[in-house]
């Protein structure tokens, strides 16, 4: 045996395959390889048992303890807890441990419960059975005794239960539908191919006669990205290889439809799923009010200190005088007397520590985690927020930023899908300069009244026919659209020439509004069949093309193409994309004319494409085929070979024509800008579409007023003078007006008020993040942001998903700090959802990604407005008044145990009896702060609507600043002197009840302490709760 190959088996055994390799080989069937092909390396993978729950039954209690004792709060209570079991403190261990021990039995019984949930379900999913394929016979299984490599067999409406390569199905063009609705939200169905050489295995026979090795990436979340390729050996020796993509992958999780049945070969199990890994969780994040919890904790415990050590000090300046340190009632034996002095005050100073540990609120963390819990119901059941159309309501998919929303700062918001309807509607299209509009349609449904073709150009003459038809040809052939002949889904839509009822599912709405708008331009889409792409053209005659090749649309190329043959033989390239993506690939064609119409159409908030095409010879067909061939079978940069690949390829193109899509404003999106602008919130919008068109719907949408004086910061803004330049020219300017751009009157912007709007474009944006030659992008990051702090509104245009990423991080990280937000709808949106201080999803047309990944979701952009307006607002009301409470009530409790000491002689005698210390956190005043801080409405819901400058009153986390935490800590220490000197000096001897019981001066203490501390919480409820609604 090669020397070589054993070092590999033993490096794989010992190390692990996914810590040497990046790409993993799956044997279909188990085969081994024929003689003469690869060594068979049998490698290890994990089973297919999905685990979501954190414990088990036998390391619940050790980890769950390690994960509360992370918690300062908890871990200082423990160590109080020890000191008094430890040494003789004037306390009992008991006064400490029962609270703690009640706040770690309630979080340990919640958190139990919820891993029990967990468990019940992943037995549920891993407990279902599957059927297989073993020696050429069908084999019911547990889930969870699945193989990497083992062929499985899937029967229609059931799921996949994993990551499966497609080989074959019971359709005979090797094709099957699935849903993946519970992956990423998207109902509609999409297409699957099967592999090429094994699509027609139909039997379990022939299936298990299959002899094939499967080349692929270590498994990765990215449900839409998969790299790989599979040997097929046959009876010659050198194995047919082929690609394998996205298209290929059958996800766990994902539904069979309308396919009988399908076979594949598990590639990826249990944990190692794509589902599975993108269902762990995301980074948690935390907010301003927790922050400033946890600096108020710090400042707190250095008031313990504070008071331990002056006591301590204190008792040995009192004790220094004669007979005081040893009083005749209590002489010392000689071992105390000969204790060591620095250890007597080492432990006297934990007693006081012990003794004044109460003013740390050990019940704040749990009464603040329900308060969290409990008030994320007011977002779900606002009746409000709840959209009839889509019978959607408000997710919250995490409590713990229910007070963020009422210190937003800056709103970050997609363009397409979110401040617009994503429901496309085809407007014309302009072929060799001649302009036709159809009469209207949307969403397959035709106007009343409408009928014919209105041209608003003459029409062409007889030489430029066949460019139209090739035109029309173009975009009935130039999608990934699929026809489902069913009446019943998203209802019945019927070509008018054919009377065939079909409808037309896509991820992209851009592609069904022109499919259909062409329709009624006379050329209608039918079908895909058996790789034959089939149109019905204006004379009714059907007209088919083989599919070659597609091209698939990214959003770095802007663009798509397909490679057709048509049945004479001609071979078409057609290409259609973005017009900064296609007129630099344009060698001909009336491109001025058409550039015009695009930007005339782009200034009116159009949506627009390009469109053009070339002929390929065959040999430039097999030149093609060669390139595409070879990056596709690539296992390593895959994508960045494709991408060069496309380049080369998409050139020499010949211009058509242009479309153009409206895509209308949400309702009430415009309403929705001016109240978050009048609340003293910037609103940036960050697209990917062209900058006409985005300034266009920022006009339509309020963000840009009519007096807005818009500055460029663009690519040909920049070609013309120096970044340096334009970056300066740009300052000078806002910061001319600055002095009127206050935060006071921002909010407030009148219509004659002069102020400014920027505009940036991804190409400016790199250059201004890009390192500069000396090493450093600082500076003109700052003048950058010092740009945009002067202007009412930002537009970038031009974004690619990362950029908006980089964009929030910018912000988020400036001087400031500001707090922000971002808004979207789609997976291009989800980057800079997780990268924001608070992320919401819309849940839109484009999948439900963002609603996934975001923090909260809501079915429109208009649900912003209540959503912080009015309920941030109130939860950070609500959150702050209960952080500030509960330091409050503690110094009131404690501060009288610090003033006792001056009166016993600093002997540590406690003022209160244990049950009082044992139970005053964790239920004399804990409930009452709780329900206030569940109903508080210090204004009515109608009020916090109509004036949205409310929102400015608490922001910058106003309500926990430093000036407010002393105000409460003054009263706290003001209220504890009434506390005791009102009752030393009103009770200074025993007092005896009408019933005979002995009342003391603690005892009033006591009950004075918590009867003016739920006195203050029933007062504020009665005043502030004026205005509650149910």
């Amino acid at each position: 045996m090669d020397c070589s190959l054993v070092r590999t088996l033993v490096h794989r055994y010992c190390a692990g395959e996914e810590n040497c390799v990046d790409s993993r080989t799956i044997y279909v069937g188990h085969r081994e390889p024929p003689p003469g092909a690869e060594a068979y390396i049998p490698q290890r993978h994990p089973d297919n048992r999905i685990v979501s729950s954190k414990y088990t039954f036998w390391n619940f209690i050790p980890k769950n303890l390690f994960e509360q004792f992370r918690r300062i709060a908890n871990f200082y209570f423990l160590i109080i807890f020890l000191v008094q079991l430890i040494i003789d403190t004037p306390t009992s261990p008991v006064t400490s441990g029962l609270p703690l021990f009640f706040v770690i039995t309630v979080t340990a019984i919640k958190q139990g419960y919820e891993d029990w949930l967990r468990h019940k379900a992943d037995n549920a999913m891993n407990q279902c059975p599957v059927h297989f394929i073993q020696h050429g016979k069908l084999v019911r299984k547990q889930s969870r005794k699945l193989r990497v490599g083992d062929i499985v067999m899937v029967k229609e409406d059931e799921t996949f239960p994993c990551d499966l390569i497609f080989l074959s199905s019971s359709r005979g063009d090797g094709t099957c539908h699935v849903t993946t609705a519970s992956l990423d939200g998207e109902s509609s169905h999409k297409t699957h191919y099967a592999v090429q050489d094994t699509k027609g295995f139909h039997t379990e026979e022939d299936i298990d006669g299959l002899h094939a090795t499967i080349e692929c990436e270590q498994p990765q979340p990215d449900l839409y990205k998969f790299v790989g390729r599979i040997n097929v050996y046959s009876d010659r020796n050198d194995p047919v290889v082929r690609p394998l993509g996205s298209e290929n992958l059958l996800l766990r999780g994902a539904t069979l439809k309308n396919t009988e049945k399908i076979f594949g070969v598990a590639i990826y199990t249990g944990m190692e799923t794509k589902m599975a890994l993108n269902y762990q969780s995301k980074s948690q994040k935390r907010s301003a009010v927790e922050k400033s919890m946890n600096v108020f904790l710090i400042v707190y415990l250095c008031i313990l200190v504070s008071k331990a050590l002056i006591n301590t000090v204190l008792k040995y300046v009192w004790q220094s005088e004669p007979f005081r340190d040893e009083p005749w009632y209590n002489h010392k034996t000689e071992s105390e007397r000969q204790r060591n002095l620095f250890l007597r005050a080492f432990t006297d100073f934990l007693a006081f520590m012990v003794l004044f540990n109460y003013i740390i609120p050990v019940s704040m963390y749990v009464t603040v985690e329900m308060q969290k819990f409990l008030g994320s119901y007011f977002i779900t059941w606002d009746e409000d927020m709840f959209d009839e159309d889509t019978g959607e309501g408000p997710l919250v998919n995490t409590s713990d930023l229910n007070e963020e929303l009422g210190q937003v700062e800056y709103v970050f918001t997609d363009k397409t899908g979110t401040l617009t309807e994503n429901n496309m509607e085809f407007k014309e299209c302009c072929i060799e300069g001649h302009v036709y509009v159809p009469h209207a349609v949307c969403n397959g449904q035709v106007l009343p009244d409408a009928s014919g073709i209105d041209m608003i150009d003459s029409s062409p003459g007889a030489g430029a026919r066949e460019r139209e038809e090739l035109f029309f040809r173009a975009l009935c052939l130039c999608h990934t659209i699929q026809v489902k002949d069913d009446d019943d889904v998203d209802g019945p839509r019927k070509s008018p020439d054919s009377g065939k009822s079909c409808v037309y599912i896509s991820s992209s709405p851009d592609e069904v509004a022109l499919v259909e708008g062409i329709q009624r331009l006379g050329f209608t889409y039918l079908r895909l069949k058996e790789n034959y792409m089939e149109i019905l053209n204006r004379e009714n005659g059907v007209e088919r093309f083989e599919l070659l090749e597609i091209l698939s649309f990214d959003s770095v190329r802007r663009r798509m193409s397909v490679i057709v043959r048509s049945a004479t033989g001609e071979i078409y390239l057609f290409c259609k994309g973005a017009d900064s993506s296609i007129f630099p690939r344009v060698i001909e064609g009336k491109v001025d004319q058409i550039r015009s119409r695009v930007e005339r159409n782009a200034v009116e908030g159009l949506r627009t494409l390009c469109v053009a095409y070339k002929r390929l010879i065959p040999e430039e067909y097999e030149g093609v085929c060669t390139l595409l061939q070879a990056a596709k079978v690539a296992l390593q940069d895959r994508e960045k070979k494709l991408a060069e690949a496309y380049e080369q390829i998409e050139k020499d193109l010949i211009l058509l024509g242009a479309t153009a899509v409206e895509d209308r404003l949400q309702e009430k999106a415009a309403d929705t800008i001016e109240a978050l602008q009048k609340a003293g919130i910037k609103v940036w919008v960050l697209t990917g579409d062209k900058m006409e068109t985005a300034a266009a719907t920022c006009y339509a949408c309020k963000l840009f007023r009519r007096n807005t004086q818009l500055l460029e910061l663009t690519t040909k803004k920049i070609e013309e003078q120096s970044l340096h330049d334009v970056l300066f020219e740009l300052s000078k300017t806002v910061l001319r007006h600055s002095g009127s751009l206050t935060r006071d009157n921002f909010s407030g912007l009148s219509a004659d008020m002069q102020d400014h709007g920027l505009i940036i474009d991804g190409a400016a944006l790199s250059l201004i993040m890009k390192p500069r030659e000396d090493g450093s992008c600082g500076n003109y990051r700052e003048l950058f942001l010092e740009i945009c702090r002067n202007c009412s509104a930002v537009l970038c245009c031009r974004m690619a998903p990362l950029q908006k990423a980089q964009i929030v991080k910018l912000i988020k990280l400036s001087k400031e700090h500001p707090i922000t937000l971002a808004i979207g709808d789609g997976a291009n949106d989800v980057s800079m959802i997780l990268e924001a201080h608070v992320g919401i999803g819309v849940i839109g047309k484009e999948g439900r990604q963002a609603a996934r990944n975001s923090d909260y979701a809501i079915p429109k952009f208009k649900h912003l407005k209540k959503m912080l307006l009015v309920h941030g607002h109130l939860y950070y009301i609500r959150i702050s008044e209960l952080v500030q409470y509960f330091f409050y009530k503690n110094v009131c409790f404690i501060f009288p145990q610090f003033l006792y000491q001056f009166f016993c002689g600093f002997s540590q005698q406690t003022l209160y009896d244990t049950a009082y210390l044992t139970l005053y956190n964790i239920s004399f005043t804990s409930l009452p702060i709780l329900l206030y801080s569940l109903m508080e409405q210090h204004v009515s819901i109608d009020t916090l609507r109509r004036d949205p400058s409310l929102y400015r009153d608490i922001a910058k986390n106003a309500l926990l600043r430093w000036r407010v935490f002393i105000y409460w800590t003054f009263l706290g220490v003001f209220d504890a002197l009434v506390f005791f000197f009102g009752a030393y000096f009103m009770f200074e001897n025993t007092t005896v009840t009408s019933n005979g019981q002995i009342m003391t001066t603690n005892t009033h203490m006591v009950r004075n302490c918590g009867f003016v501390c739920m006195f203050w919480s029933a007062l504020k409820i009665k005043y502030f709760s004026k205005y509650f609604e149910m």
